[in-house]
């Protein structure tokens, strides 16, 4: 096409939008979405300089900050005790960290911001917001407190204490933290919404504690906290070894409530050895083996005002502080979400009662029961039926993930389990009395409570269910940590799969507290030598670590953070990691070549069942490991840059010079063709720039002459999958990356969405064409890592990009790219700057986009199948013409 018959039709649009931004001068501007460290009124906050953020609303055109105004006080009318302020004359607005006095642990602080925009119009003061500063090891003054005696009994503690709150109360906070997991109630109720408290980190190095603000639940006088105990990750089964009490044998409880009364005096109600346990109904909770509850066993009112205790109540014993670091809690709490009834109850061909929920999901089912005394019900989960329609276990292993519920008589009960969790899109029901019905049975949704930023729809419905199972994937997998699976015996914190589909993650949901504290336990668990594990938190073996595209996490994550929330934070702390990490390949490399060590190479590539002739695709371990050295180094001397440490970037990209002649002696011939000639292998060579310029465009058609030898399928596995389309695009051939999208048969994306997934696949053929299962021993049907596409349908069908040189979307770049016979593309992401839009319509031959730009933002659009390039600032903006 001519691209100057544009010009018309851009004229009539660019004058409204001049129109549109005169006549909206007079629109005020505000700002919302007030968060520290990516919280909203957080109560933790370790940071010495805790760092600010905010979005602008405007609806004027081409809007942007020109400076800012926050101020810090002890009281929500902060200029009566104003701690800090600060006027800068900069259109920053993302992370701006206090500079004032130093603060006061344990201590509220309330700020607010106003802004100026370039249009002169100056917003008002913010809403009021706070945060509070954690506890310091010298604030706590409580004791750890445990059962009576060794804790061997597989039973759930409750422990309990009466306190006399002697005053009206002007505030009151309780820090709770547990080696195990704890339920907290106060007067009966449940003290707040968060679940699998205090979470899982690294428990050698640090534990986290919660702060709940209590001063609108406490009454004056005396009041009763209940606390139980769970067993967790902390002493209960972890890991696929059959091994458990990993971290400890000993369940215990810290708790301290610091109550400030309305005549400035305070109290401290600590846990010590007045306080009193017994066992209660939870026999048995297991993280993968499920819960059994029997309800005679029931204390009623044990957590509540004036309960008498019988004989069975002892007092606690406290027991040794360990060397573990107490810290705030700094990623969001796991919270129930989307509930679901059944769609289907029925009895398979083995007689079995069995619930269909329609969606694989992860949480647990409340059921509702009533009785005889002693009835036993068991709710046993599976994510799939076999082929004749039974229930199938099988690729559990050994996780048995089943509830046991004992009524306790002819009274209506509601049942849901305390401290396990359950990855299932069907249930066996056995034992339940009388008839049945979708009335007694809710399933319900738990992941980390991180709010939905993306979205992404198109005219094709296989594309749309297909993007459904990678958000599912991504929830069911984000509950602290980024499990592998939820329901087999693993749910481990896998670094391979969590780097892989980490930028995918960002656009979905809102990861930056997630990846943030999960980082630091990458840290932690680093070893000494700076090699990786391959699970964070480790519980396995020191031997199990240093694997590339795995390890590789340590560079991977902070730098994608970096990118999609604008945060030099994560970098700065992370770097030292980062830097141990390639120092530490170098140590092992040998002439600037890795080729030593363990390594799961392209995990899950396409291996037919029978390879007579040689279409599995392997590609050469230490061919995969120099390609991560690269990137790796590459990402130390971007981080390196960014935190102006200039004289690394020297001494790194000197380093890279060498790395990638070593894999070119290596790995590639006179002719261009690498020593595996696999997709993976020409993705990665690819994607990190290991050859030469010269021999980069016949490397790609290599790559898609490859794929058609496939027939347009994929082979790769876990390291080559979420780069395949982008090196496709990137070298001009979106039409072979559609065509892989658009493929519906094995192996593909779209194979599983045709067999009925409604999450990601481990396999690509986890459910074989013939309707059997894959090796039952490795076949999860929730694993987020090939849901890594979804990066590239966000950046390339949708056209939404971060720009590196101003990341976190202070600059974006808008390209689509029109494929696939799709007719239509939705793409929209709430950034840290406020939500973009780009949405296309391609109909009778013409090309329609809208495009959204937040305030203090600004884009460069490139509209497809033309030269044309245009610069535009925040607002709404509309393009059509002839495609």
């Amino acid at each position: 096409m001519n691209p100057s018959s544009l010009m018309p039709r851009f004229t009539a649009i660019f004058a409204f939008l001049i129109f549109a931004s005169i006549t909206g001068f007079s629109q005020k501007i505000a700002v919302e979405n007030l968060t520290v460290e990516h919280l909203v009124n957080p109560f933790t906050i370790d940071d010495a300089h805790p760092r600010f953020s905010w979005k602008i609303v405007s609806n004027v055109k081409n809007t942007m900050q020109t400076s800012y105004e926050i101020r810090v006080g002890l009281n929500e009318s902060i200029e009566k005790k104003q701690v800090w302020s600060t006027k800068e004359n900069n259109d920053q607005s993302v992370l701006i960290p206090y500079s004032g006095a130093d603060l006061k642990s344990n201590t509220r602080y309330y700020w607010q911001v106003r802004v100026k925009d370039n249009h002169g119009n100056t917003s008002k003061w913010s809403t009021v917001q706070f945060f509070q500063t954690g506890l310091k090891t010298e604030d706590w003054v409580s004791n750890w407190v445990n059962v009576a005696g060794n804790d061997t009994a597989a039973s759930s503690p409750m422990i309990r204490k009466e306190f006399n709150v002697r005053k009206k109360v002007r505030n009151a906070m309780a820090f709770i933290t547990s080696k195990g997991l704890y339920e907290a109630h106060l007067n009966g109720n449940r003290i707040s919404d968060h679940y699998f408290a205090p979470g899982w980190t690294s428990y050698k190095n640090h534990i986290q504690y919660q702060a709940y603000d209590l001063t609108n639940s406490l009454k004056t006088g005396w009041n009763a906290f209940g606390i139980s105990l769970g067993n967790g990750w902390y002493k209960g089964n972890i890991g696929f070894a059959g091994q458990n009490k990993f971290y400890g044998d000993t369940r215990a409880l810290l708790f301290q409530l610091e109550v400030t009364y309305t005549d400035g005096t305070k109290e401290i109600f600590i846990t010590d050895d007045t306080w009193k346990s017994a066992n209660g109904p939870i026999l048995y909770s297991d993280i993968y083996n499920g819960e059994t509850y029997d309800a005679r066993q029931e204390q009623p009112g044990w957590d509540r005002l004036g309960f008498k205790e019988n004989s069975s109540w002892k007092a606690v014993r406290i027991i040794p502080k360990g060397n573990e670091k107490l810290v705030g809690m700094s990623g969001p709490p796991v919270r129930k979400h989307e509930t679901f009834k059944p769609v289907k109850i029925f009895k398979t061909p083995l007689g079995e009662t069995v619930v269909d929920f329609g969606q694989n999901l992860v949480g647990w089912v409340m059921l509702n029961a009533k009785g005889a005394a002693g009835t036993k019900i068991s709710i046993s989960h599976a994510e799939v039926l076999d082929k004749a329609g039974n229930f199938y276990t099988t690729n559990l292993r050994s996780a048995k993930q089943t509830n046991q519920y004992i009524l306790k008589g002819n009274v209506a009960q509601t049942f849901e389990p305390h401290f396990s969790f359950q990855g299932f899109r069907y249930v066996k029901i056995d034992g339940y009395p009388g008839e049945l019905t979708a009335d007694a049975l809710t399933a319900v949704a738990l992941y980390s409570d991180m709010k939905t930023t993306g979205t992404f729809t198109s005219s094709n419905s296989l594309i749309n269910q297909l993007q459904h199972n990678i958000q599912w994937g991504q929830k069911g997998n984000f509950v602290d940590v980024p499990t592998d699976c939820p329901q087999r015996d693993e749910r481990l914190g896998w670094t391979g799969d969590a780097q892989a589909f980490a930028n995918t993650a960002a656009f979905n949901m809102d990861v930056a507290g997630f990846f943030t504290k999960w980082m630091k336990d990458v840290s932690a668990d680093q070893l000494e030598n700076g090699s990786v594990p391959y699970v964070v938190p480790n519980v396995l073996t020191k031997r199990d670590a240093g694997s590339a595209g795995w390890a590789d996490v340590a560079t991977i994550i902070p730098w994608d953070m970096y990118l999609a929330y604008g945060d030099k934070g994560i970098l700065s702390a992370q770097y030292p990691s980062m830097k141990k990490w390639v120092d530490y390949i170098s140590s092992v490399a040998k002439n600037d070549l890795w080729n030593t060590g363990s390594h799961f190479g392209d995990w899950l590539f396409y291996r037919p069942n029978d390879d007579n002739d040689g279409r599995a695709a392997v590609t050469d371990k230490y061919m995969i490991a120099q390609t991560f050295y690269a990137h790796s180094t590459q990402l130390l001397i971007n981080a390196a840059r960014a935190l102006g440490k200039n004289d690394e970037v020297s001494k790194y990209e000197a380093l890279l010079q060498r790395i990638k002649q070593a894999y070119v002696n290596e790995n590639m011939t006179a002719n261009g063709k690498l020593a595996s000639n696999t997709q993976t292998a020409y993705v990665l060579a690819l994607q990190f720039d290991m050859l030469p310029e010269a021999n980069r465009k016949q490397a790609a058609e290599r790559l898609v002459q490859n794929i058609r030898d496939y027939g347009n399928h994929l082979t790769t596995g876990f390291l080559g999958t979420p780069y395949l389309c982008h090196v496709l695009s990137k070298f001009g051939y979106d039409n072979v990356a559609y065509d892989l999208l658009m493929q519906e048969s094995y192996p593909s994306w779209l194979y599983p969405v045709k067999m009925g997934a409604t999450t990601i696949w481990e396999r690509w053929d986890g459910i074989k064409q013939d309707g059997t299962f894959q090796t039952a021993d490795m076949n999860s049907f929730n694993h987020y890592a090939y849901g890594a596409i979804g990066d590239w349908m966000y950046k390339n069908i949708a056209g939404i990009n971060p720009v590196a040189e101003n990341p976190g979307y202070k600059e974006i770049l808008i390209a689509p790219k029109p494929g696939g016979k799709l007719s239509s593309a939705t793409g929209e992401l709430q950034t840290v700057y406020g939500k973009v839009k780009s949405s296309w319509t391609l109909q009778n031959g013409v090309f329609k986009l809208d495009v959204s730009v937040p305030p203090n933002s600004t884009a460069t659009v490139l509209l497809p199948n033309t030269d044309r390039k245009e610069k535009i600032g925040s607002g709404d903006y509309h393009f059509e013409y002839k495609y």
